[in-house]
């Protein structure tokens, strides 16, 4: 089984022409009776070895959270020499693993660990430092240190970047950026002075998520045909984004606040849901989609409820979101023409082609 990333780098060696991975990429999506834009590839496994290789990786990265975690027994927080052996390790693994390997589900575990063990390791010595003093004492210095933090990890995972190339770095790193913003804000206005810190963070959490979709869409733009590592990295900015900007939304809906949502508040659900759908057809992307599912799912049993079927509300929930989301899927390129047809003509430009325009061409 060959993968985009296979056929990139075999035209790169020179092992086939251009003109062949092209002919090979159209029989496939001849056969598939799909254009590989609209099929939203991503390399994750290529075999079992993938899942077997992850698996041990995991258990040595448990064992150095584990010994790191024994050097700081006492620590009321996380312990920086348990961040420190997971992210040396992680790195160590994917010298071979991602480097020379190329295997795309260890890398991406690894990536996370490295990443993910910076930003303990740093937090844990913030932690250190206060050992015995009270945060709130220390707030505006707290706040400066963790948006540090922050933006020594996206640092970090630039380097990681500059070495690696995985395409989940970028996003990496632009969470560690929106930690950093958001942290160097709230301490900015003053920890002290915000009585209600969720109504702060949720529409700084919103904005950042349409600055990452933004910047997605910035590296979709660049590979539209989606033959490169460019879209492999909007992939996982896409997947990045999608949360922060559905949460916020139906958060505002009332939706979070568990059974106190209302008729109105499920029928704007549904309402937001459908207008996520149209934007992810629009770019060709369905993390906007799943992302907003369990709110989705939410307001629909409430619904099912509310009008009676209180016995059948999660079956008939199911049903009804199961099969809109697989119609959705088997006419995807449909859909989506009609969409994209119904976009301005310089938006239908930034947005990869559909299958119908590729097969009229």
């Amino acid at each position: 089984m060959y993968t985009e990333d296979d056929l990139r780098t075999a035209v790169a060696s020179g092992a086939i022409s251009a003109e062949a991975a092209d002919a090979l990429r159209n029989s496939v999506r001849a056969s598939r009776e799909a254009p590989a834009t609209d099929e939203e590839h991503f390399r994750l496994i290529n075999s079992f070895n993938d899942i077997f290789v992850t698996i041990a990786a995991v258990l040595l990265l448990v064992a150095m959270a584990g010994i790191g975690h024994a050097l700081t027994p006492a620590l009321d927080g996380p312990p920086p020499f348990s961040g420190m052996f997971i992210a040396a390790a992680a790195w160590g693994m994917a010298e071979y693993f991602t480097r020379r390997r190329r295997m795309a589900l260890p890398s991406i575990v690894l990536l996370i660990a490295f990443v993910g063990g910076i930003f303990e390791m740093l937090l844990g010595f913030i932690v250190m430092s206060f050992s015995g003093d009270n945060f709130e004492t220390h707030a505006v210095m707290a706040g400066l240190l963790i948006a540090a933090t922050g933006l020594v990890t996206a640092g970090a995972a630039w380097l990681h970047w500059r070495r690696f190339m995985v395409p989940i770095t970028i996003a990496a790193g632009a969470a560690a950026l929106t930690v950093t913003a958001i942290a160097l804000i709230m301490t900015a206005i003053g920890p002290r002075q915000i009585e209600n810190p969720q109504g702060i963070l949720i529409p700084m959490v919103f904005v950042a998520g349409l600055a990452i979709f933004t910047v997605a869409m910035r590296w979709d733009i660049s590979d539209l045909g989606r033959q490169t590592r460019r879209s492999d990295v909007a992939f996982w900015l896409h997947l990045l984004a999608a949360p922060m900007i559905a949460h916020p939304l139906f958060h505002w809906l009332g939706v979070t606040d568990g059974e106190n949502i209302g008729i109105g508040a499920s029928v704007g659900v549904l309402v937001v849901y459908v207008a996520l759908g149209i934007v992810a057809l629009a770019v060709d992307r369905r993390a906007l989609l799943v992302s907003a599912l369990a709110y989705v799912l939410a307001a629909l049993t409430f619904l099912f409820d509310e009008f009676g079927a209180v016995e059948l509300n999660v079956a008939l929930t199911a049903l009804v979101i199961g099969s809109a989301l697989l119609t959705l899927s088997a006419f995807w390129t449909p859909i989506r023409s009609k969409v994209v047809s119904a976009l301005p003509g310089d938006l239908q430009s930034k947005v990869p082609a559909t299958g119908l325009a590729l097969a009229s061409a």
